[in-house]
């Protein structure tokens, strides 16, 4: 699919191009939202109101290269508005019994020391490592100079390996008692 050509055509009135860019990219739509919402039930109302102002507001795209990057930052602004919403309600279920990842405790870890970052250094994290999104896409969405990224996620990384460098040596492993 040509990015340029569809945004161009959808810019023009196209559904079926508008529909196209969405399927195209529902999938990098999930995963940022699930870097910042934590139910599946939240990241489906985020993605329905990003797909609806993306698609009021196509027309205020001016490079049609850059659909990738202003629907993320669009997607982003929907999560953290249901945030802000959201701010004092406390899910019960949630509270009560924490979920724990099936895929192992190393996975269960990574997020719980993720949970411990910023808000923005965590999402960078996700959004980078996990995500696989570029530097410049980073940096679109964010608005902000390549460099500064890279130095977020310098200050992150550091942050992280810290918090992993304190774990370890408050490990009974490490300490010596159960050799």
């Amino acid at each position: 699919m040509d990015i340029s050509k569809e945004v161009k055509k959808a810019r023009r009135g196209s559904k079926s191009s508008f529909e196209k860019l969405i399927m195209g990219h529902k999938l990098l739509m999930y995963r940022v939202a699930k870097t910042i919402l934590m139910n599946d039930e939240d990241c489906a109302d985020a993605m329905q109101e990003a797909i609806i102002k993306a698609y009021q507001k196509i027309d205020t795209l001016r490079e049609p290269a850059y659909f990738k990057s202003w629907l993320c930052r669009i997607v982003l602004n929907e999560c953290y508005q249901l945030l802000r919403q959201k701010k004092n309600v406390v899910n019960m279920e949630e509270w009560l019994e924490p979920q724990i990842m099936e895929s192992g405790y190393e996975e269960f870890e990574v997020e719980q020391m993720l949970c411990k970052l910023s808000e923005d250094q965590s999402q960078l994290l996700k959004l980078f490592h996990i995500e696989g999104m570029s530097i410049l896409e980073l940096s679109q969405i964010y608005g902000v100079p390549e460099n500064t990224i890279k130095t977020r996620l310098r200050r992150a990384r550091e942050k992280m390996r810290e918090l992993w460098d304190g774990k370890e040596e408050g490990s009974v492993w490490k300490n010596g008692k159960n050799k």
